[in-house]
């Protein structure tokens, strides 16, 4: 891994467990947990309290739904994750969580994905 690689990895952790201290996930309002890599996105709903994953969603199986005309792209994809995490805790009796943006910023596929997941009806 070259320095530079080395120097983002360790600002991206660092900024990780910053947020990651302040938050946590309980049986009432479980945690939505963001990761995004450079092709894909990735979202699950964790109960911190018992260390388990109520539900996950991803890009690689993201489901087709109605995109506001402003969203493109990868952002268009996170917004359908978001959607499609929205409805499955909806099945679940989920409405409210927590919302851990992981040390991404909340720009881009992360916040498309946070709009995806309020217009499906959950509340953070």
């Amino acid at each position: 891994m070259s320095d530079i690689n080395k120097i983002r990895r360790t600002a991206w952790l660092n900024r990780k467990r910053r947020v990651r201290k302040k938050l946590a996930g309980t049986s009432e309002r479980p945690r939505l947990s963001v990761f995004r890599s450079n092709k894909n996105i990735y979202a699950q709903i964790v109960n911190d309290d018992e260390n388990q994953t109520l539900i996950h969603a991803s890009s690689l199986k993201a489901l087709k739904v109605e995109i506001p005309e402003e969203l493109g792209g990868k952002c268009a994809v996170a917004y359908q994750v978001g959607r499609n995490l929205a409805e499955q805790a909806q099945t679940k009796g989920i409405t409210r969580i927590v919302f851990d943006r992981n040390g991404f910023l909340f720009h881009g596929r992360v916040a498309a994905l946070a709009r995806g997941a309020r217009d499906g009806g959950l509340e953070f």
